[in-house]
């Protein structure tokens, strides 16, 4: 699939944004503890993709009790769906000057369309040193979900089934989805919240 900036500028894709706040203590202290002056665009991307991948859990695999949505706060609570993760890992690469944006899928929130469907967050980066756009999927692995950081295929947690009504969308935003930033900041009860109110549209 042929990825398809919002913008063509790239400042865009660097903006410090209410939920992207990037210039808090605690993303500026992860973003040194994540980088030096000696690893390569490369690098730095993918370890910080790594970082957010493993290292915050999904809400939802741990069955957890808090919704997240500010960067900082993912950070500071180390867990977050996939909306929520996606705007920390936005925020790591942004603070380092790497232009990143919001990627989305709609996908069965289970395993049957007859339970519904969900916007799925992941995050498009821009890389210079090879002139084009890549996605990755921080979501977080478990049995069934592998994603990777590749530079030759996209490795992503979920294969896209157009046969039972899911779909890949080509854009790349530069502000993550309101629908998806709306429903963190009206829940406060997070299994309540990911069974029964996450937005299945853009």
């Amino acid at each position: 699939m042929e990825l398809i900036p919002e913008s063509y500028n790239m400042a865009e894709y660097l903006k410090e944004l209410d939920v992207v706040d990037y210039s808090h203590s605690i993303i500026q202290s992860k973003k040194n503890e994540l980088f030096n002056k000696e690893q390569t665009e490369i690098e730095k991307v993918k370890k910080a993709f790594e970082f957010v991948r493993d290292e915050i859990s999904h809400s939802w695999d741990i069955q957890g009790s808090k919704v997240t949505c500010l960067a900082s706060d993912v950070l500071k609570y180390q867990e977050g769906i996939c909306f929520a993760k996606a705007n920390l890992l936005a925020a790591i690469l942004r603070a380092e000057g790497i232009p990143t944006g919001f990627c989305y899928q709609r996908l069965m929130i289970f395993d049957t369309p007859e339970k519904g469907y969900s916007l799925h967050a992941l995050n498009g980066v821009f890389l210079r040193s090879f002139n084009r756009w890549i996605r990755v999927d921080a979501r977080g692995n478990k049995p069934g979900v592998q994603a990777e950081f590749s530079l030759d295929e996209e490795k992503l947690a979920f294969s896209v089934q157009q046969e039972f009504g899911e779909r890949d969308f080509p854009i790349i935003y530069s502000k993550p989805n309101d629908n998806t930033i709306t429903t963190l900041r009206a829940n406060t009860n997070l299994i309540e919240m990911y069974k029964n109110h996450l937005p299945d549209s853009l």
